[in-house]
């Protein structure tokens, strides 16, 4: 069912906030709640933010809980700082694929607040100060206008929750649907692993030839596709084979009824990569 992300500095109040909206929904729903975050991890937060991979992997093993724990009855609350834009896009491919609304709380602080509520806290439960520091420099703002981060409900400390307009986002609001690129399809050809492999190594090579002569910024036609590629950013080659990779192993496992189009299966995952 529905996915709530909370996102904040460290030390914002992130935490109160998702408890207290998950004692909500409990008393005013029959529903199961769901708390996936910091403290359900158990991680050591000093130690696994200032290592890059140690994070990485722990936003990768919350993700993981939080796809296994979406489903069309339950309420999962993200506990987390979800601070990189990228990571908050993620999330919302996944309930577009799980077919689930989601809304963003974003517990807005200075850094001064959050820093004198670090200090406040007892010695084993504070961040060091010099990743408070850096954890707040890294931090990507949620904007309404992405529609990642929308619905967007943003708390200052002495706000009340505005509950029933969580509530409302939630229960009252359809799905997104999901892209083309992100539908399962039975297999029906034979030769369908033949066209991916084709069909994916010409869109390739029509990007890496555009970006020789093009700048950030034009359209790129593609072979076989009537959907351009918004090239905001120059794609490498290794980059461009981890990505058309990682779209065949995706579309193996899903794999489109019609071959014609996974040329524009494969510009829309692309345009999605490089935003």
């Amino acid at each position: 069912m529905p996915l709530v992300v909370m996102c904040g500095f460290p030390c914002s109040g992130k935490s109160s906030r998702a408890q207290e909206l998950r004692d909500r929904f409990v008393q005013s729903s029959q529903r199961k709640v769901h708390l996936v975050g910091d403290a359900e991890s158990g991680a050591a937060k000093n130690s696994v933010y200032a290592d890059s991979q140690s994070e990485k992997n722990l936003r990768g093993a919350q993700k993981a809980e939080v796809e296994r724990r979406v489903n069309k009855d339950d309420i999962v609350i993200l506990d987390s700082m979800n601070y990189i834009k990228g990571y908050r896009y993620e999330l919302f491919c996944l309930i577009k694929h799980a077919q689930t609304p989601h809304c963003l709380v974003y517990c807005l602080t200075s850094p001064e607040e959050s820093s004198t509520w670090n200090k406040s806290r007892d010695a084993g439960a504070q961040y060091t100060q010099e990743i408070i520091d850096a954890l707040i420099l890294r931090f990507e703002a949620p904007d309404s206008r992405n529609r990642w981060d929308s619905p967007l409900f943003t708390l200052q400390k002495d706000d009340a929750l505005p509950f029933e307009a969580i509530s409302d986002a939630l229960f009252k609001r359809k799905a997104p649907p999901p892209n083309q690129s992100t539908q399962s399809q039975p297999l029906s050809s034979s030769n369908f692993l033949y066209e991916l492999d084709k069909v994916t190594q010409e869109v390739l090579m029509a990007v890496f030839d555009s970006q020789k002569t093009g700048v950030p910024g034009d359209l790129i036609a593609v072979p076989g596709a009537t959907e351009k590629i918004e090239a905001t950013r120059d794609l490498n080659m290794a980059e461009l084979r981890k990505l058309r990779r990682q779209f065949i192993s995706y579309t193996k496992m899903h794999p489109t009824e019609n071959i014609g189009q996974i040329a524009n299966m494969f510009v829309q995952y692309l345009n999605k990569s490089m935003h």
